[in-house]
Parts: C-alpha cells; structure tokens; sequence
C-alpha cells in the first residue's frame, strides 16, 4: 500500500437494489452493532485491521473479495473468525491442479438401490467460503466458482439450488510463487468487488501473535446472527448518494480510461483502465463503509477510502509500463491526487439527502 490509507479529501451480484428479506435496521444501530463485530474480531486476529474493516465492507456490498498476501498472515483464520462471529456456516476449498467444478458446486451421484440419481451439493453451499490458492486450480474450476459467485445458486440435473444467504467468497492467491499455478484472467479478476493487500505485522503486532500462540486460543463470541446481516446489508442498500459523490466515483474510474481529459499524468501506462464494474463497486462499497462509520450517507472520503482496493485489480499496465517498473500503485496514486473530489462537508450531504426524501 502506497500511504493513500492517511490521506483525506474534501469533506468529513453488487447492487443499489436493497436484497429481499428482513428489513434494514437503523444505521446508527448498524453502526454500532459493526463495531462489536469488528472488535471481537481484532480480539481474535492481531493486526490486520484495515484487511477486518474491507471484508465487512465487502460483506455488506454484496461483493466478494481477493486475498492476496503470502501464507501465515490468518487469512482463514479472518474467515472461520467472521463466519462464527456472525453465525454463519463456514467452508474452506484448498484449490489444487486436479481440482473438478464438481468438487466444488456438486454433483448428480446414482443410487442403485432406488434406481435413480440424487443430488450431492457441494461445499460451496455455506455462507462463508474461503477459496485458498484460488490460483493453483485450472481454468474450469475457477469459471466455475466465478459463475456460482456471480449467480448466488447452481443447477443440478435440472434443479437450481440456491446459495444459502449472506454468501461471502474470499479468495487467496500467493503472489510469491509462478510454478503450478493458473493466474486469473483480468476478466475474472474484474468479478471480484476488492482485492485486499494483506501485509506482514508490525513488530509490536508479531509479539503478541508469539506470546498469544503459547497459551489457549481465544474463542469468538457469536454477536449476531445471518438474518441480522441480510438486515445490515438492506441498511447499507439504502444508504443516500448525492449527485455529487457519485459523480466523484464515476470520474476516478473514468480518469482511468480517459486520463488525458481528466488531467491525469498516467497517458501510456495502462493498457486497460477499470470498467463500469468498478463505478458501481465504489458507489456500493462507499456505501458499506459509511454504514460502518455510523452514517446513512456517503461522503467523498468513504469512495476514496475504498478506491484502492476497488480499483488496483482492475488496471492493467502497458508493456512499456512494465519494462519501466511502474505499478500499479503509482498509477493509483496520480488518479487519487489528481481527481478532485466535491468539496461538501458531511453536515451539507445530510442536508441534501434529508431534501431528497422529503
């Protein structure tokens, strides 16, 4: 990460459509509630708070996420942490060369006793799932998890199963090694709403991994339960965006594209800017975190704060990018300092929000 965490702007299958079921709870009981939950998972998991804070972001926006970080950082234990925290089930995939799309969604097995064929579901069917080394599966195996991903159900034997509600994807990748692995198509990456950096601990933060690994493991305590996050994420659904925020988020992904006309110094080095995928990502996740700030309205620093992670896996650098050993890191940082975002405090975007609903 590229210090962009510090910095501020003016102003204190994702979709806008709130998800049927349970109805949404008030945003500061949301608030608060996300809190308890964030703190009994930092009272589980040593560091790692900014990677806690983008997975309940992701939770929330309905998207699912990208791990990418080298072993032994507690990525499943975030995971099996989160799952028991809001009472969910959970599941782990460790994804191998031989690895089959059944293996995963499920399959139609025949029973000679009956004479027919029956249904085994996979173990997709949980409501948190880790995909560990999601690169070391081929191709059809990762179109496979991508589909059930994107369509929240299965189809078996001319059943569709749907997945089980909240359903949340976290997939790992190990950016250390090149051998055996099957890397993901910048198409697929696409699918993912973030791709959170999960980085070593501080010094301060490895002794007490140390001195907490010679005693008893903590245990979580379950706070809410699955139908209290469908409620959450209808709250974080109807959460207000002014014209102008969004107007924010749509030009930062724009400047990607376009960055001549946006007066972005980065002409050349993208072979590829994001795509409308991405606008939508922000406006979701802006969303999510706002919720978890405790207001029912974004504001610009909500987008900007999750613009890293939305974006950084969706940009694909030009060759001549490459061979001059510009990241994609430095290309987000010209977009961040160079889109100007709309100068409104966030008294002023409650106001216009409380103007729009009456």
């Amino acid at each position: 990460m590229t210090g962009l965490d510090s910095a501020s702007v003016g102003g204190d299958s994702w979709s806008s459509a709130p998800p049927s079921g349970p109805a949404p709870t008030d945003v500061g009981l949301a608030g608060q509630q996300l809190q308890l939950v964030l703190g009994e998972l930092q009272r589980v998991i040593v560091g790692q708070d900014r990677v806690l804070e983008r997975v309940l972001v992701a939770l929330l926006a309905g998207g699912h996420c990208l791990l990418e970080g080298v072993p032994g950082l507690g990525k499943t234990l975030t995971v099996s942490t989160l799952a028991h925290t809001l009472g969910g089930t959970f599941t782990r995939l460790q994804f191998t060369p031989d690895l089959l799309p059944s293996d995963i969604v499920g399959t139609r097995v025949y029973r000679p006793s009956s004479e027919r064929f029956d249904v085994e579901l996979g173990p997709i069917f949980a409501n948190f799932v880790l995909a560990d080394e999601i690169n070391r599966a081929p191709a059809k195996v990762q179109s496979a998890l991508l589909e059930v991903m994107a369509e929240r159900q299965v189809s078996l034997g001319g059943v569709t199963h749907p997945l089980p509600r909240p359903f949340l994807v976290l997939a790992t990748q190990n950016p250390i090694e090149s051998e055996g692995v099957y890397p993901l198509p910048e198409a697929q990456r696409d699918r993912f709403l973030m791709r959170i950096p999960v980085g070593y601990p501080t010094s301060h933060e490895e002794h007490a991994i140390v001195d907490r690994a010679s005693r008893p493991a903590v245990e979580p305590a379950m706070l809410l339960s699955t139908d209290d996050v469908m409620r959450l994420q209808a709250t974080t659904a109807a959460v207000d965006v002014d014209p102008a925020v969004q107007d924010y988020a749509v030009r930062l992904v724009l400047a990607s594209r376009e960055p001549q006309a946006h007066g972005v110094e980065i002409d050349g080095l993208l072979a590829y800017g994001a795509s409308p995928r991405a606008s939508i990502g922000l406006v979701v996740a802006g969303r999510a975190l706002a919720v978890i700030r405790g207001r029912a309205h974004v504001i610009p620093q909500d987008i900007y704060d999750v613009a890293y992670d939305v974006l950084n896996h969706r940009l694909v650098l030009s060759f001549d990018a490459v061979a001059d050993g510009v990241t994609v890191d430095d290309v987000l940082v010209a977009l961040l300092t160079t889109v100007t975002a709309p100068r409104l405090s966030s008294a002023e975007l409650r106001d216009r929000a409380a103007t729009r609903r009456s």
